[in-house]
């Protein structure tokens, strides 16, 4: 069985676990503790490995996996509201004077 994903990043590996579960796909992590090696062993021997438990899921996996990566769409403009430009929606912060999007 191969994996859905392999990586390094906990983070990545741990959220997209909950997110297949939470759909009601079992799955589990190959490698967790191994992956504190990345450096003294090589990648592909110490990565994360999110498998899953039934490889029927594989499918419907690998389109949440595809959903999961796709990036959000922007936002609409908005006016910054310390000098007042108006900024594109992908941006969070002003491109004049690095103020925050509200």
């Amino acid at each position: 069985m191969t994996p859905l994903l392999s990586s390094l990043n906990a983070l990545e590996i741990h959220h997209l676990r909950n997110v297949l579960e939470a759909e009601g796909i079992r799955c589990w992590i190959r490698n967790e503790l191994l992956s504190r090696l990345a450096g003294e062993i090589p990648f592909t021997e110490c990565a994360m490995e999110l498998r899953l438990v039934r490889e029927d899921d594989r499918p419907r996996a690998e389109s949440l996996l595809a959903v999961w990566r796709r990036p959000p769409p922007p936002g609409p403009p908005w006016t910054c509201g310390a000098c007042g430009e108006t900024v594109e929606g992908q941006f969070g912060a002003c491109w004049r004077c690095g103020a925050a999007r509200p």
